[in-house]
């Protein structure tokens, strides 16, 4: 009793320390938020160009997320961790003293492994004990919606204090820089791996593939047409060479039957429709909070720190879901509980448009769209780790948060061009968005929610958590006391 005492409070101290440090990749996430223009000041660009800042991040992200968790159910997730926290941390280095703004974003697209951290994690939380995995992955999320509230904050607050924009952009680097020994500390390697090599073939096409099909879509209104219809194909025609390699090598870098016939299709397809409404919206309720209704008619003239009070507030709610999804997950089911988050999402939608009323009121709405986020975000990955393999959680996890992310980039520019056409002329001559632009973007998003609340039901079962650890029963004896001990500190 007494060993089993110490090896769960050695296992629950790991997962206290992964949930920190998904709290400081929260932060270093929501970061720079507030800093924005005062990057444009001090590299000299426009207004326009610094968009390239979350660009760069996002479409790396696509790029490195499905190689890094193959590679972490290859040779280890405690170890990848490790290697993509030192890079972001070098990374953090570059972003914060780049003597111009090209080496910036250079440094922003390096800092792409930040957006494995999840997967990796997952994985480790998962093979340390499957039964309760969806716990400590609810904590998870929970901590990083927290920290990205929190870094919104602490960005504008450490540069008012320092009055140096390399000291408060190094401050992430440090944080990460520390979490390095932590690892090698409190989180002992997974046991199970993945066999074979990894499919850089396979990398190399999915990768190029979304970063040309994601590319064009986000640059709709910007790039020519012919050059956005040139990408779009050959991101298509990327993905399909893809597919094809994957069936003709014994290991490719996503298994398709997985995908497929494995129960893994489904859940990432609920994962992009919930994505792209949930990155998608983000943009517009800002600037209709911020709308001044005395000259446009609509929004409530709230001030900056109003709106970034409204949407902090938001993001609480969520982080409340989030922490609250396994326990409600348990009385439910998984399944039910995302759905009541899509239905949640969908009531709070349509009351934006239906009943805008006071400030406070809308507020309101916001609190319930931002609870039930919190509930997908907090229970969706446990569905996706559960019906992935033993040897294969970092991969399944890591095209979950691939799904979501691409969904939010190309809802993102599709709901821009959607609201740039529904433009109304002013007495100036300029153009600006009309209120019927706003509840377009909205209605689809009540739309996706309701489609992957409706989706998510036909989510089959997943295997006994037992049955999907077999791998790890029929080991020799010697290797069995590692799976009970998979996160012991490291002495």
């Amino acid at each position: 009793m007494r060993t089993t005492a110490q090896t769960s409070t050695k296992a629950a101290g790991a997962v206290g320390f992964l949930v920190v440090m998904e709290l400081g990749s929260g932060i270093l996430q929501g970061w720079l938020n507030p800093l924005f223009s005062s990057i444009g000041e001090h590299h000299g660009v426009s207004a326009a160009s610094l968009n390239w800042i979350s660009a760069a991040y996002l479409l790396a992200t696509v790029l490195v997320v499905p190689l890094l968790s193959k590679l972490g159910d290859i040779h280890g997730h405690k170890r990848i961790l490790m290697i993509s926290t030192a890079i972001v941390a070098a990374a953090s280095v570059l972003v914060a003293f780049a003597p111009n703004y090209e080496l910036f974003l250079l440094g922003r697209a390096i800092q792409a492994p930040l957006a494995v951290f999840l997967p990796l994690e997952f994985a480790i939380v998962h093979q340390r004990d499957s039964e309760r995995s969806g716990r400590s992955i609810g904590r998870l999320v929970a901590a990083l919606t927290l920290g990205a509230t929190i870094g919104g904050f602490l960005g504008g607050l450490v540069l008012d204090a320092t009055g140096s924009l390399s000291i408060t952009l190094l401050m992430p680097a440090i944080f990460m820089a520390l979490c390095i020994p932590g690892i090698a500390m409190f989180v002992k390697e997974t046991p199970l791996r993945s066999k074979g090599r990894v499919d850089y073939l396979g990398a190399a096409l999915l990768g190029a593939g979304l970063v040309a099909l994601l590319g064009g879509a986000s640059n709709l209104a910007t790039w020519p047409p012919t050059t956005t219809a040139f990408a779009m194909v050959a991101g298509v025609a990327l993905l399909a060479a893809w597919v094809v390699s994957a069936r003709r090598i014994e290991h490719p870098l996503v298994d398709l039957t997985m995908l497929l016939r494995g129960g893994i299709g489904l859940p990432i397809v609920v994962a992009f429709l919930f994505g792209a409404q949930l990155f998608g919206a983000q943009a517009p309720i800002s600037v209709y909070l911020r709308s001044d209704p005395a000259t446009l008619g609509f929004g409530f003239g709230a001030a900056a720190s109003a709106a970034g009070t409204m949407l902090s507030i938001m993001a609480l709610a969520a982080f409340l879901g989030a922490s609250l999804g396994d326990r409600v997950s348990r009385a439910l089911g998984g399944t039910r509980t995302v759905a009541l988050g899509g239905a949640l999402g969908a009531v709070a939608y349509a009351l934006m448009i239906l009943a805008p009323g006071t400030l406070v009121t809308f507020s309101t709405w916001l609190v319930i769209a931002g609870f039930g986020t919190g509930l997908v975000s907090g229970t969706l990955p446990t569905l996706v780790v559960q019906r992935a393999a033993a040897d294969s959680v970092g991969i399944a996890s890591g095209l979950y948060n691939t799904a979501r992310t691409a969904a939010g980039g190309v809802a993102g520019a599709l709901f821009a061009l959607l609201m740039s056409a529904l433009t109304t002329p002013t007495a100036t001559g300029a153009r600006a968005a009309t209120e019927v632009s706003f509840h377009a973007v909205w209605w689809i998003c009540a739309g996706l929610c309701v489609l992957f609340a409706i989706a998510v039901l036909f989510i089959r079962q997943a295997a006994p958590p037992k049955e999907m650890a077999a791998p790890a029963a029929a080991a020799p004896p010697a290797a069995a006391p590692r799976a009970g001990d998979a996160l012991e500190p490291v002495n």
